[in-house]
């Protein structure tokens, strides 16, 4: 809870150095300079947002990618707000500055809009209705477009720094323009480096193996060119196949199912457009990994080694489950619980059943042709696991979110439950 509260103040923390500058140097009247900030504080959260786009690693060590995803989204909202402060309370005499701003805030107003709709959970994931809208339109507004719709931030910043260049108000102050040329080179440069300079330093390896496993899902195994030393049970990848036209150049997240560091394997549900051309990616496919990201085996060792752990799964969400149950089947308590469409698609059973007759009785398997229900979870875990156990949910993220409501109505505390969703 500290790690987050300290990552959150970044909102308060960031714009100061830039609002405090100008507040000293400024004479302009008390109001106007306070929308002057309101302006200031948009600009550094858009900044900030573009900055937290590009996952750093380290960050994401200390609070997870979810908190990341959630600040950047928030950090998008609260910008939107600020700037319509900013340019309905405040005023400038150069035309092209106000047009500017206009366009800025009118593009900046849209992007959210389709970010929130097409690449977020924060409606779809809670509603079926806009969950089977969004799956029509995106038969139009394919994932790739939407990445490059989210990219055109950038040219938001662009035309909010010559906004800002052309303001006399405020360009007449050099060390105020030079902080704030500071912070937009800064962070543009992050994101340039990370986005086409980093790839090249990322783990690179071949397609050995795509093999169908049930009735839609995929298992993908590469063979890397130097080992993950960096790899935990539970982690995940953000992974791009290279050179072939099969499947879409983007980056897309997917859980390692077990801790081989040589050879990595993903269990893949055919969902998306990406994913559903999985069929055609051909062994000897080159691919590119960015990771790994992840913190459930930190969270796992950070809790008390008597307690019992509990693994909720639905369809290929077991990867990363599976290879922490792996880790730990012989030391620590653990209930696995693996909610599948079909008999056919519990595909890694065999895999389970060696595992417990391994743990000498330490691990538990619960699979279940369905999802859970309420009354499902309730037979299933004991009266310790619900009062003391730590429980981590993966799979499709409208199922996360159900099962965490189901376990919260049973008396699971929300401090227990631990998932790591992957939308924006």
């Amino acid at each position: 809870m500290l790690r987050k509260l300290l990552f959150w103040s970044l909102t308060v923390v960031f714009p100061f150095p830039l609002v405090q500058t100008y507040d000293s140097l400024s004479t302009d009247p008390g109001p106007l300079k306070f929308y002057v900030f309101l302006g200031l504080i948009a600009y550094t959260w858009w900044l900030l947002s573009i900055v937290l786009s590009v996952r750093p690693p380290w960050l994401h060590r200390f609070v997870g990618l979810p908190s990341i995803y959630g600040l950047h989204g928030m950090l998008g909202v609260l910008a939107i707000a600020t700037a319509y402060m900013h340019r309905e309370y405040s005023y400038s005499p150069s035309r092209l500055a106000r047009d500017l701003g206009d366009w800025a805030f009118y593009g900046s107003l849209a992007i959210l809009c389709f970010s929130v709709f097409f690449m977020s959970g924060w409606l779809v994931d809670r509603s079926r209705l806009l969950l089977k809208a969004k799956g029509l339109l995106e038969i139009v507004f394919r994932r790739q477009f939407s990445v490059w719709i989210h990219r055109l931030n950038l040219v938001v910043v662009a035309m909010i720094w010559l906004h800002a260049h052309l303001l006399a108000r405020v360009n007449q102050y050099f060390a105020f323009m030079v902080l704030f040329d500071f912070y937009t080179v800064t962070a543009l440069s992050i994101y340039v480096w990370k986005k086409w300079i980093a790839p090249d330093t990322y783990l690179m390896g071949s397609v050995i193996s795509n093999e169908a496993r049930g009735r839609s899902t995929r298992r993908v195994s590469v063979g890397l060119d130097r080992r993950a030393a960096s790899l935990q049970p539970g982690d995940f990848f953000f992974l791009r196949f290279e050179g072939t036209s099969a499947v879409s150049g983007e980056w897309h997240p997917f859980s390692v199912t077990d801790a081989d560091q040589k050879i990595l394997t993903f269990t893949i549900r055919q969902h998306g457009d990406f994913t559903r051309r999985l069929d055609d990616v051909e062994v000897g496919t080159r691919a590119r990994l960015e990771g790994p990201f992840g913190r459930f085996e930190s969270i796992i060792q950070g809790r008390d080694s008597g307690a019992p752990l509990v693994f909720v799964g639905m369809g290929a969400g077991v990867a990363p489950l599976l290879s922490l149950a792996a880790a730990h089947h012989t030391s620590r308590r653990i209930h696995l619980l693996w909610a599948v469409r079909g008999p056919e698609d519990a595909y890694y059973r065999d895999v389970l059943e060696e595992y417990q007759t391994a743990s000498g009785d330490r691990l538990q398997v619960t699979i279940n042709v369905g999802r859970f229900r309420r009354e499902d979870l309730a037979a299933a875990l004991s009266a310790e696991a619900v009062a003391k156990g730590a429980f981590f949910i993966v799979g499709p993220n409208p199922a996360v979110l159900a099962n965490q409501r189901l376990l919260r109505r049973i008396g699971v505390s929300a401090r227990r439950i631990h998932q790591e969703r992957l939308t924006m």
